[in-house]
């Protein structure tokens, strides 16, 4: 897909800033109090309905914000606070979410670009922290009223949303649960979240250098295997995404989809917008920490990077693999027949892997 370098440089920006504030010192102490009430709820499993479950379950801040219970990886997606409901989709990472600009229509560049959730359907951060909450198959509270509750009832948490929101914070429903949302996006603002402090950026500030094999994975990573046509690698901090949509001709994953009794295709962007043109679409990931955050695809797919690339390369020339979930509107011009070597999607690989932030080098396969 085409990516508009300066849209995401503004994007960046903002996001980078935010807690600096355009007002002074005390809009900036204004947002790390509502980022350090956020971080209650998200670690919080007071809001979930049986007790079992919190942001931080399928985020987990400890390993690149996705859902690293061993049942997720191995299964494609997330177990609910039940304890046996499964979600349809991979839990993607929060690392780095916030960069991601407003779901909007780009008329310039004729594509959807943005939002939060695999096929957009949370406008931003905000919209998005709203929605595990309610979700039957994640947290499972009955609606936003319960979830409200939970917090005016605790007598800290009620504090600190009339500290910081007003003492008319709790006047209805959607009053406080949108500023439970607000300082739960805000704690996703913070560093931790994303610190720029891989081997790439490493080595774009002069303080490391890539191996033999990462070079040549660069040199492919930005030629031959057409990677930056989604995933830009320039410019300072780049968040190898174009935040676009495409459908990459993934397979079902048939063992999910029966667990969940689902028929019929998965068709993401295109069913939230209603244009069958875009079915099977769904948001081009950022590869920050992407070594760590497997499992890969909307659907948990496939378990390492290694088998990503493949696919990426041998789609349409592999007989081996299982026919696309979606066939119709797939993008057949930047992968499915790239003719890399075995040692060339290693290289790939291995390039990939540098872009791991320093606190989850450990876990990287």
């Amino acid at each position: 897909m085409k990516h508009n370098n300066t849209k995401l440089f503004i994007a960046s920006l903002i996001a980078s800033s935010l807690f600096l504030g355009c007002d002074g010192e005390s809009v900036a102490e204004d947002n790390k109090a509502k980022a350090a009430l956020g971080e209650q709820f998200f670690l919080s499993q007071a809001f979930s309905k049986d007790g079992t479950m919190s942001c931080a379950t399928c985020h987990d801040i400890d390993h690149a914000m996705i859902d690293s219970r061993p049942t997720s990886i191995s299964d494609g997606a997330s177990k609910g606070d039940d304890q046996h409901s499964i979600g349809d989709r991979n839990a993607p990472t929060a690392s780095y979410a916030m960069f991601a600009p407003s779901f909007h229509f780009d008329e310039g560049e004729g594509l959807y670009i943005g939002g939060q959730f695999l096929d957009g359907n949370a406008k931003d951060l905000k919209a998005q922290a709203k929605g595990p909450f309610l979700n039957p198959v994640e947290m499972n509270m009955p609606n936003a009223a319960a979830v409200v509750s939970v917090a005016e009832n605790n007598s800290t948490l009620k504090s600190q949303l009339m500290k910081i929101y007003g003492d008319d914070v709790f006047k209805d429903t959607d009053t406080a649960y949108d500023a439970i949302a607000d300082s739960v996006a805000m704690f996703e603002r913070t560093e931790q979240f994303a610190p720029f402090d891989s081997k790439f950026d490493k080595v774009a500030e002069g303080k490391a250098s890539f191996t033999s094999l990462e070079k040549e994975g660069k040199v492919l990573f930005e030629g031959k295997a057409l990677c930056v046509a989604c995933h830009p690698i320039d410019g300072h901090h780049p968040l190898m995404t174009d935040f676009s949509y495409d459908n990459l001709g993934v397979p079902e994953n048939t063992t999910l989809r029966g667990q969940n009794h689902v028929v019929g295709p998965d068709n993401g962007l295109g069913a939230f917008v209603n244009e069958k043109g875009l079915n099977g679409a769904f948001k081009v990931s950022s590869l920050r920490n992407i070594a760590v955050t497997g499992p890969y695809m909307h659907n948990g797919l496939f378990k390492d990077l290694k088998t990503v690339v493949h696919f990426y390369n041998t789609r349409d020339t592999d007989s081996s693999w299982d026919q696309p979930e979606v066939p119709s509107t797939i993008n057949k011009s930047e992968l499915g027949n790239l003719g890399l070597s075995d040692h060339e999607e290693d290289a790939i690989v291995a390039f990939m892997k540098t872009f791991t932030d320093k606190k989850f080098e450990h876990l990287i396969p």
